[in-house]
């Protein structure tokens, strides 16, 4: 027994002396990180530090991009993503729970407010996650579907803030402005894009900020934590040259020739000669920027990147050449009909090489003839036209400020190809390139530089980086450009000439037709179908203000309709609003088909619609208040009988029946009532967001489909 115990006491004195080692190297431990704050190293307070704190970012604002006139063209938005939480850990105190409690419930409320079925929602919300979204359904939703839901008090539902770019006119200028997005490749996000947005991204993305703050293990802010706030540089603001209406215009017109001809593509330009500001760009095909719907058809700016062979247009230029070499003499005469430029080529005039017989060169011109202008190439001899077309900038970029500019290309090696330019056929332009150089004969042969961007605001600083306008060039006197001008007039008002279509009712126009053939796999196509078709001209022909360049390619045309009137709806109608828009008086007012408005605030809102209805016009009274305080067009303005009147009275705001309206009359009333438009689809209103009669609030959102001609008939024979 002793022999035990003696052992006993000797295993209890080693476990003694063990345990008070261990005791004796943890106090030493635990005073030296006392002392120091150190741990192999590493300074606690840091790592600490280091574990609670969080960091999350600022976004910078992107730029707005706006037109002439403030109006914006994109820019950006709220939107929230729905998400849910059905971690229930997170819940600390369930009186106040952090997660999902009743999916069957929270699914049944969330299904009034966002696309998804009840039980597609409650399939998500019982997922085997901590947290989850609801996919293209709980996505973008706006700022008033967040707070809807917000007060429903659904316990675990909440949102991701973000911002997503806005077009609140829908398909307007889309290659001009472009887009930008975010894709992965390789598993590294990469940007990309077309238009402005895309060649000025630097400007518009500005600079990310950052917030630093210290949370708990569930990302909330610990009480009286210190934020370290670095702001974001917003992006700078782009004002372009375009002005909505003019755009606006040139839409409306490109999108009825686009439903009623079916042509492969449509290209159209309106500018000032005398700055070089592009006032208005369209194309087809064209694509929305939000949904990118279309894009697959065309991500080109047609107008800057694609080259062609641009017909008679070209003899603008020509004649102009002639006529500063002093070589047009417009009463001297030529055999119309055949030119024989060498042994292997003939040039024949556009009706079959028939011609008209001798004819003088001012008919010439005015019948387009080929063969006249091959005459005049040479009394101006081939180097003289080859420097004028240098001159004028073919053949070289406009360097107008947008990506992927294309030159076009000068053919002039052979006698047939010097011939053969004269006419716009073999050398290749772009329709930019045409822009600028009627800038030229409209501007006192002055050629300006065109461009799109007129200033850049800087949102941070207030600074202003203004474009100025800028010379291109001279390339002929301002006697010549007066000439041409003149000769071009009679293309139009002349009884031979070929541009007669384009007369406007009370404007003079001066401009050149143009038929170009267009080069096949095996020589240029044939058949009445193949061809482009143009026109570049100017009004008022005796002091131009606006420049405007319209072409057609392939339009499917009747059997007995000429090319230009599919034309002609596109330059006609743009040039003449935008004309009146302008205040660009006209010469004479035909009074039996046009009305002069009064004041309306002076009468009560039923003897104006009374007035109104009794002139031919149609009344759209906005609001429910019986006095008028503002009205659209303004008095003493002029309208022709059947178009509409817009009466705002000083009640609330109320929305009326748009089923039919064009896109231009839409926008005339969401000016006047204030509010924003959120645009889908062309053609004609479908259907609106807000009923007939809804009362709406200064800066609310009305969302309006519309729907094209072409489609309504597709849908009538499916229902049929």
């Amino acid at each position: 027994m002793s022999s035990h115990k003696k052992n006993r006491n000797i295993g209890a004195a080693v476990f003694f002396i063990i345990f008070s080692l261990l005791f004796f190297v943890l106090i030493v431990r635990f005073v030296t990180i006392q002392t120091t704050g150190k741990v192999e190293g590493k300074v606690l307070a840091a790592e600490a530090k280091e574990l609670y704190l969080r960091q999350g970012v600022l976004k910078a604002k992107r730029g707005t991009i706006f037109d002439r006139n403030k109006e914006i063209i994109a820019e950006d938005s709220e939107s929230y993503t729905l998400v849910a939480v059905l971690d229930e850990a997170l819940t600390i105190d369930k009186k106040k729970p952090r997660h999902v409690v009743d999916p069957a419930k929270t699914a049944k409320q969330l299904a009034e407010y966002i696309d998804m079925e009840e039980a597609d929602i409650y399939a998500v919300l019982t997922k085997d996650a901590k947290q989850v979204e609801f996919g293209k359904a709980g996505k973008d939703l706006s700022h008033s579907v967040k707070n809807k839901i917000e007060d429903l008090h659904l316990p675990g539902i909440g949102f991701l803030k973000d911002t997503k770019r806005f077009y609140p006119n829908g398909v307007f200028a889309s290659h001009l402005i472009g887009y930008t997005q975010e894709v992965e490749e390789d598993g590294k996000k990469k940007l990309t894009g077309t238009g402005l947005e895309m060649s000025y991204n630097d400007l518009l993305s500005g600079k990310n900020g950052s917030v630093q703050y210290e949370g708990d293990v569930w990302n909330y802010i610990l009480p009286n934590s210190k934020k370290h706030i670095k702001e974001p540089e917003n992006g700078q603001d782009i004002y372009l040259t375009l002005d909505k209406k003019i755009q606006t215009f040139l839409e409306d017109a490109i999108s009825q020739v686009d439903e009623k001809y079916s042509p492969e593509r449509i290209m159209a330009v309106v500018a000032e000669p005398k700055t070089g500001k592009i006032l208005a760009m369209g194309q087809t095909p064209t694509f929305h920027p939000e949904t990118r719907e279309g894009i697959d058809k065309s991500w080109h700016n047609e107008v800057i990147e694609t080259s062609y062979e641009p017909g008679s247009t070209m003899k603008v230029f020509s004649l102009a050449t002639a006529i500063e070499e002093g070589v047009f003499k417009p009463a001297d005469t030529f055999p119309s009909g055949k030119y024989q430029v060498d042994r292997q080529s003939t040039i024949n005039d556009h009706n079959g090489g028939e011609g008209w017989g001798t004819i003088s060169y001012l008919e010439g011109v005015q019948r387009s003839s080929n063969v006249g202008f091959a005459y005049l190439l040479e009394k101006m001899g081939t180097k003289a036209w080859r420097e004028a077309m240098e001159d004028f900038k073919f053949g070289q970029r406009t360097n107008i400020g947008l990506p992927n500019e294309a030159t076009g290309k000068i053919l002039y090696r052979y006698p047939v190809e010097k011939v053969t330019s004269v006419y716009g056929q073999g050398t290749t332009v772009t329709a930019i390139q045409m822009v600028q150089a009627m800038t030229a004969i409209a501007n006192e042969g002055v050629m300006m530089k065109p461009y799109v961007v007129d200033k850049v605001v800087n949102p941070n600083d207030g600074t202003v980086q203004e474009t100025k306008p800028e010379v291109a060039g001279k390339p002929i006197s301002k006697e010549t450009a007066k000439e041409v001008l003149e000769v071009l007039e009679t293309v139009v008002t002349g009884k031979n000439g070929t541009g007669k279509i384009y007369n406007i009712e009370g404007y003079q126009v001066a401009g050149k037709t143009g038929t170009a053939q267009i080069a096949g796999p095996t020589g240029y196509l044939k058949g009445k179908n193949n061809y482009i078709y143009s026109f570049l001209g100017v009004a008022p022909a005796d002091n131009p203000q606006l420049v405007m360049y319209v072409m057609v390619d392939r339009p499917h045309l009747d059997e007995n309709e000429s090319g230009s009137k599919p034309v002609s709806m596109i330059f006609n109608t743009v040039m003449k609003s935008s004309l009146q828009y302008l205040n660009i008086k006209p010469e004479e007012f035909v009074k039996a088909k046009t009305v002069q408005l009064p004041d309306f605030s002076e009468m009560s809102v039923s003897e104006a619609t009374k007035w109104v209805k009794e002139k031919g016009l149609n009344p759209i009274v906005i609001g429910e208040g019986n006095k008028i305080i503002q009205q659209s067009p303004f008095s003493k303005e002029a309208l022709i009988v059947g178009e509409k009147v817009y009466l705002k009275t000083d009640g609330p705001t109320t929305i009326p029946n748009m089923k039919g309206w064009s896109k231009r009359e839409v926008i005339n009333l969401s000016e006047m009532a204030d509010i924003t438009l959120k645009i889908k689809g062309e053609g004609y209103v479908l259907q609106q967001s807000s009923k007939p009669g809804t009362v709406v609030e200064p800066g609310e959102t009305l969302e309006i489909q519309f729907q094209s001609p072409r489609e309504a008939l597709n849908k009538k024979k499916a229902d049929e």
